[in-house]
């Protein structure tokens, strides 16, 4: 699937703000997505370091295109275009980083209110994990209806299959399975919503 790119300029004649999830419609959920990655070959801040510099090539095309501001990898403060097959253009935010992680957060038009967590750290085996977790809901009642009905599994093969890359591309692939757990969250305060990550990985 092409996905086209001529109008998402003309878009941006107005300024656009963080789309926290106290603004968004339905239930706040917290989403996982991880692996142990076989025969790692790579640290945690490697693999964090690697894919912020190339986030879009882990991105499965046909879903989603992620188009950063720079060839040199995702910075604080970033502003990311991106397109989703279906819903059209968007934007996100990077509102923070460290050595094993970054978070994005939506934007004003996003069809989700809130932020998503990407890390690496080791369990307690000393395997490595790469981790992914959101914290969102829709961002009205009409696109929980739409999300509902097919967004939600788009979501979960989106970022089931970037988990997947990361484990091909610094290990041997994933040890068992991709996991992909949903469950219900507290609401958290805007500050925390604004800044932090949804996990700390360390």
């Amino acid at each position: 699937m092409r996905m086209r790119w001529e109008k998402l300029g003309r878009r941006r004649s107005r300024p656009v703000r963080l789309q926290l999830a106290t603004q968004g419609a339905g239930p706040l959920l917290q989403r996982d997505y991880w692996c142990v990655i076989r025969n790692c070959r790579y640290s945690p801040r490697q693999i964090v370091a690697t894919v912020r510099r190339h986030f879009p090539v882990f991105a499965p095309a046909e879903l989603v295109v992620f188009r950063p501001p720079s060839t040199e990898g995702l910075s604080l403060g970033d502003v990311v275009d991106l397109r989703i097959a279906g819903a059209g253009p968007a934007q996100v935010r990077v509102i923070h980083v460290s050595e094993q992680s970054f978070t994005l957060a939506t934007m004003s038009g996003h069809p989700e209110a809130g932020r998503i967590t990407f890390g690496a750290y080791r369990n307690l085996r000393g395997d490595v994990v790469f981790h992914i977790r959101s914290r969102a809901r829709s961002n009205s009642p009409f696109r929980r209806a739409g999300f509902v009905a097919a967004g939600e599994v788009m979501q979960t093969l989106t970022w089931s299959d970037f988990v997947n890359r990361v484990a091909v591309a610094f290990g041997e692939g994933v040890v068992g399975f991709v996991h992909a757990e949903t469950s219900p969250c507290d609401e958290e305060p805007p500050d925390l919503a604004r800044n932090a990550p949804t996990y700390l990985a360390v």
